[in-house]
């Protein structure tokens, strides 16, 4: 209980410095990288103050900080970040492309003091990952931010690792891994498996593969994984575009949530790099692709992936062909709407093995009549219970269907092999329920905020576009 008080407390002390922060123009983003940087820092003296060395060079270290004051203050933490942004290994991870967001005095130094006043390096690593964690949840419900899109629910997360059940013993990748919920939630699970101190150690040290081509996600993810003890030496997570990736790296287990829509203009083209892709601009079905191309041979995946995977026809139905083809697309998770911080999305999770091609197709459909609001009624691991038992991981060939013709809404249905190769989709539907809008006026009212919001944010993105120019 104590531990907890401990995390509530401290969560709030550093989400206080975030109002203030943004009541001075500082954006939850910007806080919480800057500080991050200057968490490390801190933790970087405390690990020297008790005879561990530090892995920071010298003129870049905490007391180097501390002794400046004032506009003197604001260069030496910004000749700081430049220098660590240049370094190898972990310090280079978690600085990538640093730069100073806070460039008055007195702002930086609530941050400052804020960190100086704990003692972080021997806080129990459970306790700091749950706080950064919670900074990263919070960050993620600001809809102005954007963060929410390198955010995926944890309690989604937790069901989608507990069915995949990744072995100790496995590697585990995230080829786009926001945050890092999905590595966590693996390393979670796995961890527990084996007090083998080998086990342990491959754990921390190898088993963990995460990629994002953002560096403040980048940064974030390192940070969050350095903060549950993992990837002490060298961060699991690196900076890369993982659909220019063209490594001989495999997979025992992927877990992932790829980002929708299509490649962003300017980016290097897909097919120009993987001329082993089917062409197409949409990211997902790309990612979907890189996704079938690094998972090993007897691997399982779990990824979540809009409906248009399902339903559109052209290069999305060949990747969709191929998938069926020499993969085992054996289960798939319809999800609802109103669990992820972008508004209105429709995803589902497709489970599958490689190795041999897809015959039934087992689905659970947990959208039909489902209502959730991140506000009001978000998703918990509980709601998922019913879907982690009914698909046996482990024991597949016990699943036993919810559906039946005298429950014909039963939300666990096997489609057979001949059913599955009659269909041009894999939009299966088959629940009739009269939905009804059963939101209370509070949880309306958070929708619609969510899509003025998104509106706004639109907005913005295109004055900057145009070069600020008026709109009106």
């Amino acid at each position: 209980m104590a531990a907890q008080k401990s995390e509530s407390a401290l969560l709030k002390k550093v989400w206080n410095i975030a109002n203030v922060m943004s009541s001075a123009g500082v954006g939850f983003t910007d806080y919480i990288t800057q500080f991050t940087y200057i968490l490390f820092l801190k933790m970087d003296d405390e690990r020297e103050q008790l005879g561990l060395g530090s892995n920071l060079p010298e003129g870049c270290k905490w007391a180097d900080l501390k002794a400046e004051s004032g506009e003197d203050l604001v260069k030496t933490y910004e000749a700081i970040l430049k220098t660590l942004s240049e370094q190898k290994g972990l310090i280079g991870t978690i600085f990538t492309k640093a730069a100073n967001k806070i460039f008055e005095p007195v702002y930086l130094k609530k941050i400052i003091d804020m960190v100086d006043e704990e003692n972080w390096y021997m806080m129990d690593s459970d306790l700091k990952g749950a706080i950064y964690e919670g900074i990263l949840e919070k960050n993620g419900q600001d809809k102005k931010s954007g963060a929410g899109q390198y955010f995926t629910p944890r309690a989604l997360i937790q069901a989608i690792v507990e069915v995949l059940n990744p072995k100790i013993t496995e590697t585990v990748g995230d080829p786009c891994c926001g945050t890092g919920g999905f590595l966590l939630g693996a390393y979670a699970h796995m961890r527990t498996q084996s007090k083998d101190a080998e086990k342990q150690k491959f754990l921390k040290n190898h088993a963990l593969f995460g990629a994002d081509n953002t560096p403040l996600v980048v940064t974030l993810a390192s940070m969050n994984l350095y903060l549950h003890d993992i990837g002490i030496k060298e961060s699991p997570v690196i900076y890369q575009d993982s659909l220019l990736d063209k490594s001989e790296r495999l997979f025992d287990v992927i877990a992932t949530n790829p980002p929708f829509g299509a490649r962003p203009q300017g980016a290097v083209g897909v097919q120009s790099v993987r001329t082993d892709f089917i062409e197409t601009s949409d990211n997902q079905v790309n990612f979907l692709q890189h996704i079938m191309s690094i998972v090993k041979t007897g691997g399982r995946v779990g990824v979540v992936l809009p409906d248009s995977v399902l339903t559109d026809s052209g290069s999305t139905k060949q990747v969709r062909d191929e998938l069926l083809k020499e993969f085992n697309l054996h289960t798939i998770l319809r999800l609802p709407t109103g669990i992820f911080y972008a508004n209105g999305v429709k995803t589902n999770v497709l489970f599958f093995d490689k190795g041999e091609p897809t015959k039934d197709i087992w689905v659970y459909d947990y959208r039909t009549g489902i209502k959730h609001t991140m506000a009001q009624k978000p998703m918990t691991r509980a709601d998922l219970d019913e879907f982690v038992q009914c698909y046996c991981s482990g024991h597949k060939a016990d699943r036993a269907e919810t559906y039946s013709a005298e429950n014909p809404n039963g939300r666990w249905r096997r489609f057979s092999a001949a059913e599955v190769a009659a269909r041009d989709d894999l939009n299966f539907k088959w629940i009739d329920l009269t939905e009804e809008d059963e939101r209370t006026v509070g949880e309306i009212m958070d929708d619609m905020q969510a899509q003025a919001d998104a509106i706004s944010g639109a907005l913005e993105t295109l004055r900057g576009i145009l070069g600020g120019l008026s709109l009106d």
